[in-house]
């Protein structure tokens, strides 16, 4: 029997092909590289040996790509990015390559289930949201179009954390997922650079008494140990590398201290080594985390570019062609070192001049701006940067000097303008500021939403804008489809190819083709079950875990994402306690059953984020318990929210909370895979909400509250929101039975600063858009109640956000901004 791929793909590996092979494989995998004998195999050895034998396979195309890649002398990606969240890969490997029903079969002969091994495979703990899952979607893509590329990264031993909800409140857990070892990575000993930092800079003269260059001496050293992780694209035509760099110790220990008594100072080098790989974003809220934060970018950034120029030099020979051969992207502000860095290595190591380097860093760099919040474009103290990174001080002065010169001799920038375009802030505590840094450092800067690119070049990078009007451009996020539909929606996945075929697998502008079934009332039927089969998967789940039992026929309202007060997961938590007000207080109105989920994690020190998650389990504890309510309303708070669960609830949506403060989400990409899913948006006008409006259609889509203008508007204008809360008698209500401690009996006072924020100041604007929000939510009552109405809706938003996958993103940044074939 031959291998028949899940999508028809054959195979073109060396290995045997039929499942009674592919068995005989898996078992002497079992036995000689795993040590066990079937007979006494865990689960986990088992789904270590179905990688390994997959794995194998990945191997052969790997190896071709990176030999293609040098044969024909391609110009390569490097993408920097501090987070890159996985998730698990195994599906996504095996349904790439096409053998995800052979190594099935194959399993199954042997007495294993593909399905219950697959959940034992660990998320990898290599990112927090967002930014870390977009660039896990670009890894994918950028192997599915064919560019040959390498991501950079930090292999994080626990990563950002596990939560678990204790009392309702968050706990922080380390995250454990290399206990049972990582067999998709391999590491790379030979591949170790030194990094330092402190020390003091000298000034080497030449022979005839001219200053030649500068040495930096550092006071610390540690290596950067490479771990590469093929990344497989669809078809398996590309495997390019993911390489993650550990920190080790250059002596691992101090023996004179050891034998003298001094255990733990033996160890102390190894101990600040290991802490660089630990865990991501140490919280900065102390002098001591802002240092960790700094050391991390740093080191994962020179021993990026130390391993690009290696090998740009072992090819080339020299440096000055780079531009034309390694295209380097900063993933947000976070590796913006990268520019002082690798000027000081284009320099201070390989001799070229300051002008000389400098073309050659803005010909290699692009930065992607992820943000338009002032803190996370991140700036260090001088006295911190300056001490643990002397040489790159002293090169972010130079290239600020000439940044200055050149906005000066424009003539076009007065004073308070040119102390905005300064790499240093002046303003109070002196700071470098590393966006200005990435943005003077690079050809491209590109914002990831129509909206979000547009109010860059008016707020934060306004100024830089003026002097270097090209650079800044669009490309919009997207998602990898494959994950995001295929993988983890097999019954969506199945029913668009029964009705229109199977173009849309390697050509995803063919979704468009099932718009005309929005109005066919058979295919609607079997659409909505299986969008009902998917809501009762994940019912199973949260009574397993949470014991909270569910209705699959109720509308599921989801809300997933980091948690974060311009994400304003308070407002829809507000919401929920006006309709439970509502529910009780009109018991005869024909109210729709709906259950509100949410699910994120907080920063650590993050004291308002924390705070909401605990009145989030509050509300739901109060709610869910009540009579009155006749289960026409339910709260879940999803622990630990993390890719595997997001694949799970995804696809059982009806509807997506998108409400965003406008002009404050730079995209967003869940917004992208809950609407490929079928579910409908709830959201502000905001981020990439904009362009899924123009795409999916203003009748498919719940548009509610302030625009970005009237934002900006409200706060410059004297915004007073007593007396918006003081004129919504819902929202009066709601905050009062919130803050008196209604939901908090054991402590009354619990939420009353945080309400009372939204009556002094409102920053975010959950006051202003209440009354919106809560009518629009009515409306969408209105809609699910007409259910062949709300069907062709979701039907018309899977059909149209073909636009958003990330392979039409990665094809624009190839062509635009990389000059790479794609």
């Amino acid at each position: 029997m031959k291998l028949a791929s899940a999508y028809g793909l054959p195979l073109q590996t060396p290995q045997t092909s039929d499942i009674e092979a592919l068995a005989a494989e898996i078992l002497q995998a079992l036995k000689y590289r795993v040590g066990k004998d079937a007979t006494v195999a865990t689960q986990y050895d088992w789904l270590t040996a179905a990688i390994l034998v997959v794995r194998d396979r990945i191997i052969d195309h790997w190896v071709k790509s990176t030999k293609q890649a040098y044969e024909q002398s391609a110009k390569r990606v490097y993408y920097l990015s501090l987070e890159f969240l996985i998730g698990r890969l195994m599906r996504d490997a095996f349904s790439n390559l096409g053998m995800m029903e052979d190594m099935r079969a194959a399993l199954g002969s042997l007495g294993v289930e593909l399905d219950v091994i697959a959940t034992l495979e660990p998320d990898a703990a290599l990112g927090n949201g967002g930014l870390g899952r977009l660039a896990a979607c670009f890894m994918e893509s950028m192997a599915t179009v064919d560019v040959p590329a390498h991501g950079y990264g930090i292999r994080y031993a626990n990563g950002m954390f596990r939560q678990e909800i204790s009392d309702g409140w968050q706990v922080e857990l380390p995250e454990t997922w290399l206990d049972h070892g990582n067999p998709w990575e391999f590491e790379r000993r030979e591949r170790s650079f030194e990094v330092g930092f402190g020390g003091t800079v000298e000034q080497v003269a030449a022979k005839d008494g001219r200053l030649e260059r500068h040495v930096w001496r550092p006071q610390e050293r540690v290596l950067a140990v490479a771990y590469d992780t093929p990344v497989v694209g669809w078809r398996g035509n590309r495997v390019n590398t993911l390489r993650l760099w550990a920190g080790m110790p250059v002596d691992p220990i101090l023996l004179d201290a050891f034998n003298a008594g001094d255990h733990i100072g033996a160890l102390r080098e190894s101990n600040k080594a290991d802490a660089l790989s630990r865990v991501l974003y140490p919280a900065d809220s102390s002098p001591a985390g802002q240092e960790l934060r700094l050391r991390q970018e740093y080191f994962f950034t020179t021993a990026s570019l130390q391993d690009i120029i290696q090998r740009h030099l072992s090819q080339y020979g020299e440096l000055h062609s780079l531009p034309e051969k390694a295209a380097i992207h900063l993933n947000d502000t976070h590796p913006s070192v990268a520019v002082a860095e690798l000027m000081r290595l284009l320099m201070d190591v390989h001799g070229i001049d300051f002008d000389t380097a400098w073309g050659i860093t803005k010909g290699t760099f692009a930065y992607t701006n992820h943000t338009l919040l002032p803190e996370a474009l991140e700036s260090w103290p001088v006295p911190l940067f300056e001490r643990l990174l002397p040489r790159h001080m002293q090169i972010v002065y130079a290239i600020n000097a000439q940044l200055l010169h050149e906005a000066r001799t424009t003539g076009q920038f007065d004073g308070e303008q040119i102390a905005r375009i300064s790499l240093i802030e002046e303003n109070g505590e002196r700071r470098v500021r590393m966006g200005n840094l990435a943005f003077a450092g690079s050809h491209s800067i590109n914002g990831v939403s129509a909206l979000h690119t547009e109010l860059m070049k008016e707020t934060v990078f306004a100024d830089l804008h003026r002097l270097y009007p090209s650079r800044i451009n669009n490309k919009t996020n997207g998602i990898t489809q494959r994950r995001w539909l295929f993988q983890c929606n097999a019954g969506l996945t199945g029913l668009i190819r029964e009705a229109i075929g199977d173009r849309f697998l390697d050509d995803i502008a063919a979704l468009t083709e099932l718009d005309a079934f929005a109005g066919d009332a058979a295919f609607r039927e079997k659409f909505a079950a299986v969008k009902r089969a998917n809501k009762a998967r994940l019912a199973s789940i949260v009574a397993e875990r949470q014991g909270i039992k569910l209705d699959p026929s109720a509308l599921f309202d989801i809300q997933i994402k980091r948690i974060h007060e311009y994400k304003r997961q308070l407002l829809n938590i507000i919401e929920a306690v006006a309709l439970y007000d509502q529910i009780r207080s009109h018991p005869e109105r024909d109210w729709m059953p709906r259950v509100k989920f949410l699910g994120g994690k907080a920063a650590p020190s993050y004291h308002n984020a924390k705070l909401i998650i605990k009145l989030a389990n509050d509300v739901a504890r109060v709610i869910n318990r009540d009579p009155a309510v006749r289960g026409l309303l339910k709260v879940v708070f999803t622990p630990n929210y993390n890719v595997s669960l997001a694949e799970v609830m995804m696809p059982a949506a009806d509807l997506s909370e998108q409400i965003s403060t406008a002009g404050m989400e730079a995209s967003g990409t869940g917004n992208m895979k809950f609407a490929l899913n079928g579910a409908l948006t709830i959201g502000t006008l905001d981020g990439a909400n904009v362009e899924i409006r123009e795409h999916v259609g203003a009748d498919n889509i719940f548009i509610f509250g302030l625009t970005a203008q009237e934002v900006a508007e409200r706060r410059n204008g004297g915004y007073a929101p007593r007396g918006v809360i003081e004129t919504s008698p819902e929202l009066s209500q709601a905050l009062a039975a919130i803050s008196s401690g209604v939901f908090s009996p054991d402590d009354p006072n619990r939420y009353r600063d945080l309400i009372s924020g939204l009556y002094d100041h409102d920053w975010f604007m959950v006051a202003a858009d209440f009354d919106a929000y809560a009518a629009t939510q009515r409306q969408v009552d209105a809609v699910w109640g007409d259910s062949p109405d709300w069907n062709a809706r979701a039907i018309r938003n899977v059909a149209r956000m073909g636009w958003f996958s990330s392979d039409r993103t990665i094809r624009q940044y190839a062509r635009e901004i990389w000059n790479v074939p794609a």
